[in-house]
């Protein structure tokens, strides 16, 4: 299987919804156009910056579908898939080959404590259900268990499997992941926007970065310099984005997404319920970083 497309900087874009927190067409439309005049290389739809969780499987078919008509082969289109049985993974996997995606990623399965043995068989049968390409989410923080080393091994022999996101945090883990697996061409992506630049240097081949939703050129910067030798200049594009990274604590995730969105002109509107919006003081503070760092003229 050829997955020498899987690479350079993807953005799991924001999902713009109506009062009733139905998909927003043309907000949607939007953020793809807003994405690709930024340079990047593919779209994620329904990754966690998506809200997928708030989204029922018919809003989910919808918010892929507008994504592939919008982007129109431009760029490769890969679908997230965030659920807890392998029955309903199955269903989103075989939903995202029916529309049209290019691939897949999957988190591992939120609020439960599987063991590798579980994990292994829950991938496995996921991937054995669909022959597109499928990309591993490793989120611990998000979802409360780790993709171990032993278990990406094994998981890496599966034919479809053919990379993966990490989240975590761990550069040490991330290295281990690219490692552990070079020999058999594993694609993996940084996941952490501040850990780009150094996941890249151990080989990473690109990065699902929520960042480059609201300044997709300085992400896509980051990546083109290092790729042509231009070490130096993509340091400080990474130095330069960090502070946008670091202020997504400034509210729940992942509001400030949306919340820096809305401040650079790229109107999304708000946030599904539970979450709701920065406080006008950190919304404030957000405006300025974003001042700071020139995506914002006044």
């Amino acid at each position: 299987m050829d997955t020498s497309w899987i690479r350079g900087v993807i953005p799991p874009i924001v999902t713009p919804v109506d009062a009733e927190e139905n998909v927003e067409e043309q907000g949607l439309r939007r953020v793809v156009e807003h994405v690709l005049a930024g340079g990047v290389h593919g779209i994620l739809s329904l990754g966690s910056n998506g809200e997928f969780y708030g989204l029922d499987h018919e809003q989910q078919e919808r918010a892929v579908t507008i994504t592939l008509d919008q982007v129109g082969g431009r760029v490769p289109v890969y679908m997230g898939i965030g659920a807890i049985t392998t029955k309903e993974c199955v269903k989103l996997a075989r939903m995202g080959e029916k529309l049209g995606a290019q691939a897949l990623t999957i988190l591992p399965p939120m609020f439960l404590t599987p063991s590798d043995d579980e994990l292994y068989r829950h991938f496995r049968t996921v991937a054995e259900a669909t022959p597109l390409p499928l990309l591993l989410y490793n989120n611990p923080d998000r979802v409360g268990n780790n993709i171990s080393l032993s278990l990406l091994e094994r998981l890496a022999t599966v034919p479809n499997i053919v990379g993966m996101k990490d989240s975590s945090g761990d550069l040490t883990l991330t290295a281990e992941y690219i490692r552990r697996t070079r020999h058999l061409g594993f694609r993996v992506m940084a996941g952490r926007d501040v850990m780009i630049l150094g996941s890249l240097a151990y080989g990473a081949v690109g990065c699902v970065a929520s960042t480059a939703n609201i300044v997709p050129a300085l992400v896509v910067e980051i990546y083109d310099r290092f790729i042509n030798g231009d070490l130096p200049g993509s340091l400080e594009a990474q130095f330069k984005l960090a502070p946008l990274r670091m202020a997504f604590n400034l509210a729940s995730f992942p509001v400030v997404t949306k919340e820096a969105m809305n401040l650079v002109g790229v109107d999304v509107g708000a946030s599904i319920l539970p979450n709701t919006a920065c406080s006008e003081a950190n919304r404030e503070k957000l405006r300025d970083i974003l001042y700071q760092m020139g995506a914002l003229k006044s």
